[in-house]
């Protein structure tokens, strides 16, 4: 079963960005969580760039795909939804990362347009977003 974990120090930030390859400087304010399996961490998401009731940015990375249960979307899109009453949740995927394009879609997330060049390495990243009423996830 994979456990839920609070991020204490920004450690779980600072992995999902060394993950990414980017750089830590831009954590600021932000909640995290871990996602653990059998004491070895899976995955992280970074809930940033929060605006109270409006949105909140998403940053993911995981080693395996096991991250992804249903237990685990529903309390993800809930602390979104329903903790933190947003109305979006918006992410950045980068355009050759079809495996990653692929899952945050079968999410529910769309497709909202795409930032020509916009990696530090001059790769595209594919913007996207879910609303709250278009999440299956919300309980």
């Amino acid at each position: 079963m994979i456990s839920i974990l609070q991020d204490k120090d920004n450690l779980i930030a600072r992995w999902v960005c060394n993950g990414l390859g980017f750089d830590t400087a831009w954590i600021g304010d932000n909640y995290t969580i871990g996602f653990v399996e059998n004491g070895c961490l899976l995955g992280g998401l970074i809930f940033h760039n929060y605006r109270p009731a409006a949105d909140v940015w998403w940053t993911i990375y995981a080693e395996s795909p096991r991250w992804c249960s249903r237990r685990v979307l529903r309390f993800i899109f809930n602390m979104a939804f329903k903790v933190l009453k947003c109305r979006r949740i918006s992410l950045l995927v980068d355009k050759s990362n079809r495996r990653c394009l692929s899952m945050v879609k079968r999410m529910g997330f769309q497709e909202e347009g795409c930032l020509r060049a916009f990696r530090d390495n001059g790769e595209d990243a594919v913007l996207l977003g879910m609303l709250r009423d278009e999440c299956k996830w919300i309980v």
